[in-house]
């Protein structure tokens, strides 16, 4: 395989469409004939091979069976997916920036409402070893920087829906998860800011394994951030995007009443401090 050595610059879906090419190739078959084989349609596999389409991981685990080829193409779809989330989450962060309404819902305390030493303890579990406290660090540093957001001038309109999940999870450090819990009761009664907790009661629902964000941009024009375990995804499309305000309207005609939600973080609050 050394004819598949990285091209200096090329990106990872790009190498990945070449080593589709190749394989195929090498196969001496046609799209035609490889659609047939696989039962995928021949303008998806074309799009894949053109880079103008990433796949899922299974297409990819199916077409290195198909060609022999180890797991080849997972490693590249893996490398691609990654640039690709790195490049997605740049842009949204970009968005976030200038976004006049925000809608969140998140599993565990949102990012936005961490205080340091929560958000320190949170990264640091996410690293190995080798990575080394100076990766936490810069992380944390710029976690706290998007802190920000929900006070820059003019104020931002924002909805914070959390499960219920978030405060049955403490921190390590007793105090930590006090001051945690004291942060979020605080940005709770901010104007600007609403929050709902979604209780256990609420059985289980769609975005269990990630969170969502949805973002009004002053034009009214918006846009959907939703990440999983997997990595995340922005969402432009108009049927996208209304999908996942319709998601998150269902999550929050399940939720508890702002009032309510208080009340309950102020509960845990002081069972901690008891």
């Amino acid at each position: 395989m050394s004819e598949q050595a990285a091209v200096d610059g090329e990106s990872g879906r790009a190498s990945l469409a070449r080593t589709l090419r190749y394989l195929r190739e090498r196969a001496g078959i046609l799209l035609g004939r490889l659609a047939e084989d696989t039962s995928y349609d021949k303008s998806y596999l074309s799009r894949l091979e053109s880079g103008e389409r990433l796949s899922k991981l299974a297409v990819m685990e199916d077409l290195d069976r198909y060609y022999g080829s180890g797991d080849l193409l997972v490693t590249h779809w893996k490398g691609a997916r990654r640039e690709a989330f790195k490049d997605q989450y740049k842009e949204f962060m970009g968005l976030e920036a200038t976004a006049r309404v925000m809608w969140v819902f998140t599993p565990g305390v949102p990012g936005l409402l961490q205080t340091e030493d929560f958000a320190r303890e949170v990264l640091s579990s996410t690293q190995t070893p080798a990575d080394g406290d100076e990766l936490v660090e810069e992380q944390v540093a710029a976690r706290m920087g998007r802190q920000s957001l929900l006070q820059q001038k003019p104020m931002p309109s924002v909805r914070l829906l959390v499960d219920e999940y978030a405060f049955r999870r403490p921190a390590a450090c007793a105090q930590t998860w006090i001051d945690q819990l004291e942060r979020v009761e605080a940005v709770a009664m901010w104007p600007n800011v609403v929050l709902q907790v979604l209780p256990f009661a609420a059985g289980v629902h769609h975005h269990m394994s990630g969170s969502l964000t949805l973002l009004w941009q002053n034009d009214g024009s918006t846009v959907a951030w939703a990440e999983g375990n997997s990595g995340g995804e922005l969402i432009e499309d108009a049927d996208g995007v209304l999908r996942a305000r319709l998601s998150y309207d269902r999550l929050r005609d399940l939720a508890m009443s702002p009032p309510d939600s208080l009340a309950f973080i102020r509960g845990v609050l002081e069972e901690c401090r008891s």
